[in-house]
């Protein structure tokens, strides 16, 4: 290669370099996108410090605006300023755009989670005193009175009625909100948007409402008795929109091609379905899932109309009255005793500990299998075994092919 000249007919088709211009400006340094350097830590944090000082200066010298919430407000307006000075100064209008949207997502995250965070510290302190005895996982409350102390009594009633309740909710609504979803996407058709109309309407449901209906058809109508199976019934109910609905969005994610390969080579619609669809949808699908029982493990009015509130263990769903965790913190929360309160909490708590456990173990399961593939090996290896391999020709006819575990 050669510097480059003027162009005439002797030069077309060849390569050149641009000539250097010792004039020209310098060229702007690009945004790093990879991870941060020294330097740019050392401004973000110092953006973040000058912030928070220069909103003191203001709430606590400048203006009358005591209290947290102006300091935080006042804060985060300072640290987009000082960021969107020092991303000018450092890098030009792009970088300053760059950094404050940073910011702005960086800052909502932080909000999420503190938020979340203190409320279950916040519900776990409150109930610190009842968690520490053993008695309270292996316990139910029968004859235990709201000013007894915490070496009598526990939350184990509540626990299985929840699991038994949402347990007979998921075998209702899992299998019918998934064929719904399926045939709203697959199938499709006047009667098909009809169907997604009202699932979407559904999702707004009152828990309340729910709950009277199962209360009116199942109990007064038929006459079956408060049970666990009339809860769980009324819990899907509330979970029956969440699953379809939530399945019914990742099942149209599923690319079309995949469907129109399995039915090119001569799979029927349903094989399609079953074998690709399905498959490729299963994270999203467990995730509808923990969606719809999140909803309903949670749910107190419909619990309460038709299930009451055993304070012995029920495993039995047909037998008579049934507690569950939300009835369990409701009726003791009604008290006002502050030893009642603190189970209460601590009733919380295994709630929230409860849901955790079920949204790891769906994720697990959801989780895709490893297959052994032929992985490919890097171009550092392959050189190093054979250095005719970077000495090789540049056109692709003519280039080795790729080693794998299968062709050494």
């Amino acid at each position: 290669m050669t510097l480059a000249p003027e162009t005439d007919a002797t030069t077309v088709g060849q390569t050149f370099l641009p000539r250097y211009d010792e004039d020209a400006a310098p060229a702007v340094p690009r945004a790093s996108l990879g991870r941060l350097t020294a330097d740019e830590k050392f401004v973000r944090v110092g953006s973040v410090v000058s912030g928070v000082a220069l909103a003191w200066l203001i709430t606590q010298r400048l203006l009358p605006l005591d209290g947290v919430p102006w300091f935080l407000v006042m804060a985060f307006v300072c640290t987009m300023v000082v960021t969107a000075v020092t991303g000018a100064m450092t890098g030009g209008a792009v970088e300053a755009r760059d950094r404050l949207a940073a910011t702005v997502m960086n800052v909502g995250a932080a909000i999420v989670l503190v938020v979340l965070v203190s409320a279950v510290v916040f519900v776990a302190y409150k109930g610190w005193h009842a968690l520490t005895h053993v008695n309270f996982f292996t316990q139910d409350m029968s004859g235990v009175g709201p000013k007894d102390e915490f070496d009598k009594g526990g939350v184990l009633h509540a626990i299985v009625g929840s699991l038994i309740q949402v347990g007979i909710a998921v075998a209702i609504t899992l299998p019918l909100g998934i064929g719904t979803a399926i045939f709203m996407t697959e199938v499709g058709g006047r009667f098909a948007r009809l169907v997604r109309t009202v699932v979407e309407a559904m999702t707004a449901l009152p828990s309340i409402v729910a709950g009277l209906f199962i209360y009116t058809v199942f109990i007064v109508a038929l006459g079956y008795p408060r049970s666990g199976l009339a809860a769980g019934l009324a819990i899907s109910v509330m979970m029956l929109p969440i699953i379809a609905r939530a399945s019914d969005v990742v099942l149209r994610v599923v690319p079309g091609g995949l469907r129109e390969a399995s039915l090119a080579l001569g799979a029927s619609r349903w094989r399609t379905v079953w074998h690709v669809v399905l498959p490729t949808a299963r994270p999203g699908l467990a995730t509808a899932c923990i969606l719809g029982i999140a909803r309903g493990i949670g749910e107190t009015s419909p619990v309460l109309l038709t299930s009451g509130n055993a304070q012995f263990m029920v495993v039995n769903p047909t037998d008579g009255v049934m507690n569950s965790l939300p009835l369990f913190v409701y009726s003791l929360v009604r008290t006002g005793e502050p030893n009642a309160v603190a189970r209460a909490f601590a009733g919380a708590t295994v709630l929230l500990a409860v849901v955790m456990i079920l949204f790891v173990t769906a994720r697990l399961i959801a989780r895709p299998k490893r297959t052994k593939t032929t992985r490919r090996r890097p171009a550092v290896d392959l050189v190093m075994a054979d250095p005719l391999v970077e000495m090789g020709p540049v056109s692709s006819a003519s280039n080795p092919p790729a080693r794998t575990e299968e062709n050494p």
